[in-house]
């Protein structure tokens, strides 16, 4: 596997998040406890031209403007976590229906487009859209790097069992963040 800054795409998932359902005080938590990786795998991203995509949760807004995502997910709890990780207007951003970075949104064709084969995938929920992302992005053939340190579930078992998933069936380095 050739792994290059020229080859690769990090993909954040969900990070523009409110936090407002049952289990969310638990991700919040957790993903607070992520966060200082993300950032670095962003400055990383920056320093190295990979471009950074996030793919979100539309919340009932399908015009994928993530400003308008912003305000309708900001609240006291995410304010703190959005302020951190938020996209820049060099950054891309996609809106997703579903679980799948890639169900139903332009992320294939814009990986395609853009001649990335290996993906970094970060963000939350591990074992739920990181998972299903990662199962789509190694049925496309894409071989990816998912840094352990680098998502957050509800729950730390389900999170060690999606990492352990996508590691032994996936074949994922998930090597942490240094």
């Amino acid at each position: 596997m050739n792994i290059t800054p020229e080859n690769t795409a990090l993909i954040f998932i969900d990070l523009i998040n409110d936090f407002n359902f049952d289990g969310g005080d638990e991700l919040f938590a957790n993903t607070k406890d992520i966060l200082p990786n993300l950032i670095k795998l962003r400055e990383y991203a920056k320093e190295k031209s990979i471009p950074i995509i996030y793919v979100n949760d539309h919340y009932g807004l399908w015009q994928a403007d993530y400003q308008e995502i912003i305000k309708r997910c900001e609240n006291k709890q995410s304010a703190e976590i959005i302020e951190k990780i938020k996209p820049d207007k060099h950054d891309y951003f996609l809106i997703k229906p579903q679980h799948s970075a890639f169900f139903q949104a332009p992320l294939h064709a814009l990986l395609t487009d853009m001649k990335r084969t290996h993906l970094i995938l970060a963000g939350i929920a591990g074992d739920i859209c990181i998972l299903f992302t990662a199962k789509d992005a190694y049925m496309y053939k894409f071989t990816l790097s998912i840094p352990k340190n680098g998502i957050a579930s509800e729950g730390t078992d389900n999170n060690n069992y999606a990492l352990y998933l996508m590691e032994s069936v996936m074949d994922a380095d998930i090597s942490p963040v240094s």
